[in-house]
């Protein structure tokens, strides 16, 4: 199924960041309007609104009982100029999100196309066909509406079979924005940084000594996992695997009891999987951005630079609209997906390849008299001379 969210966020964040525009000769041979007088436009009748109602209760010629609908209409219009600056700012930063690094390009495009035209970004002008308009509505409340080429949509005509492109304006209320953001739901998501915060769960999980943490709570760059997890013989001494250097050498490797870490690290990550379930769109943000396909940190890294260019969610992605509320496979599916993702991209570095302590069994040695050197220990071990 076509993402017209992934396709259309990618193109306006292409648009927006190319210097293209600079070489268009129509585009810097003319003027662009980005006065769209939001507020000139909204309050142009409300002074006159206002002087009419004020004089009908000064000469008791109100329509309603006692004025009461007209003080109520004049308490509107008096907080009205106030509540237009608060919705305007808390707009712009919800809109401001679709800058951030790792947006997740499948929210709604139209929140991009927006926070562009807000923020006058070349190619989003009147003169390029945009505009918005603030309303104050009966009730009392306000309204903002952006119109413009990225705000069509296409439709099936049902007799003719023609696909027709037709206004679809993106139109915010300023109580349903404030009910959404007092209930600490967003409108636009901020994708939580999992990888940023994957770093701060590690030394939390038990599996490193105090003195391979710093005074931030991070874990130092020498930080190796508690000898507690690392693998023995009988006799105390260090279970090594054997790594291949090439050349018929190779070196011992410490070899860690990754059952015990798994038991270990487990309630850790449930509890870092349960914070982010208190907001499931932020649980979305991060599977389509982070975890759908257990990517390396490095792609992570790159798929966000290329706001996911389909690296990691254009056939996996879950949808804001379809998938909330979130049903339990799919929270089933986040906490296996997300374990894997930290046990792969984080504690397997420490896992791998580690040079064992002791000094003596770090030295490089033949491949082949070390394998006939183990065969006879396990001959040894097992009374099989």
């Amino acid at each position: 199924m076509e993402n017209k969210n992934l396709q259309n966020n990618l193109f306006l964040k292409q648009f927006n960041e190319s210097n293209a525009i600079a070489y268009n000769k129509s585009f810097i041979a003319n003027p662009s309007d980005y006065n769209f007088q939001l507020l000139d436009n909204a309050y142009r009748n409300a002074g006159k609104a206002y002087a009419q109602i004020k004089i009908a209760i000064e000469t008791n010629k109100c329509e309603s009982e006692y004025c009461a609908a007209e003080l109520a209409k004049i308490k509107q219009l008096e907080e009205a100029p106030n509540n237009s600056l608060e919705f305007l700012t808390s707009l712009m930063a919800e809109l401001s999100i679709t800058e951030e690094s790792n947006y997740d390009p499948n929210n709604s495009y139209s929140f991009t196309a927006a926070n562009s035209l807000m923020s006058g970004k070349p190619g989003f002008s009147k003169t390029d066909g945009y505009n918005a308009y603030l309303d104050l509505l009966p009730d009392g409340s306000q309204q903002i509406v952006f119109t413009g080429p990225a705000f069509k949509t296409r439709i099936e005509e049902p007799d003719t079979f023609e696909i027709l492109e037709v206004d679809d304006p993106l139109i915010i209320n300023n109580s349903s924005l404030s009910a959404l953001l007092d209930s600490d739901t967003s409108l636009v998501v901020s994708t939580p940084d999992v990888n940023a915060g994957m770093l701060l769960l590690l030394p939390e999980t038990g599996l490193f000594v105090q003195e391979m943490i710093n005074e931030n709570k991070e874990l130092k760059a020498n930080a190796k996992i508690s000898e507690e997890f690392v693998m023995k013989n009988a006799d105390g001494s260090f279970d090594y695997e054997i790594v291949d250097l090439g050349n018929n050498q190779g070196r011992n490797a410490l070899k860690y009891d990754l059952e015990k870490i798994d038991k270990k690290v487990t309630p850790f990550i449930n509890a870092e999987v349960g914070g982010l379930m208190s907001s499931e769109q932020d649980v979305i943000a991060a599977w389509n951005v982070y975890i759908a396909k257990g990517t390396s940190v490095e792609e992570d890294d790159q798929m966000v630079q290329d706001m996911g260019r389909e690296v990691n969610s254009g056939n996996e992605y879950w949808s804001y609209e379809l998938d909330l509320p979130l049903q339990q496979d799919k929270k089933v599916l986040f906490e296996i997906k997300y374990k894997e993702y930290f046990m792969n991209n984080y504690l397997k570095q420490f896992t791998t390849n580690q040079m064992p302590t002791v000094k003596e069994d770090a030295a490089v040695f033949d491949l082949e008299e070390a394998k006939k050197a183990k065969a006879q220990k396990f001959l040894d071990d097992n009374d099989l001379n």
